[in-house]
């Protein structure tokens, strides 16, 4: 991890099952100089952050299982996203939220809870698209929607 350091990374993430020693992880990352963060595939509970949410600075879901671009949003991914920005909240914590592997298009507009709190990570939406600004624009208007329909 400390090459990432080195190479100007602010936060790097990891998967809590990847390791035996999750404080131990979140810990070089720190002495790194870096932000920690747990990502958590579809299927990992986010029971993990009962024990390190005060260690942590980001928190990153998976909506679709790691290895490959295009796949298709996994619905159950939107409940645990809730359930996220609840904890956080919850802690008190500044803890930025993400959710990445959307499956997103056009055609499914963001359904993130506190729009303004939580980040989406996009790939094959914006990538496999013809038109890279006019997908952006487009899902920028959306989620534009979005938060004014949440504020009303």
């Amino acid at each position: 991890m400390p090459e990432f350091a080195k190479a100007g990374a602010s936060y790097i993430s990891f998967h809590p099952e990847a390791t035996q020693h999750v404080d131990r992880t979140i810990q070089l990352i720190r002495d790194s100089g870096c932000k920690p963060g747990l990502v958590f595939n579809p299927a990992t509970p986010l029971n993990w952050l009962d024990y390190v949410i005060e260690k942590i600075d980001l928190v990153l879901l998976m909506s679709v299982n790691p290895g490959f671009g295009g796949q298709k949003f996994i619905p159950q991914a939107l409940p645990k996203l809730a359930e996220a920005r609840a904890r956080i909240d919850a802690a008190k914590r500044d803890i930025r939220l993400e959710i990445d592997g959307r499956g997103q298009s056009r055609q499914t507009p963001p359904r993130l809870p506190g729009p303004a709190r939580t980040r989406s990570s996009l790939g094959s939406a914006i990538f496999g698209s013809a038109d890279y600004a006019g997908t952006i624009k487009a899902m920028r208007a959306q989620i534009d929607v979005g938060r004014r329909s949440a504020r009303h």
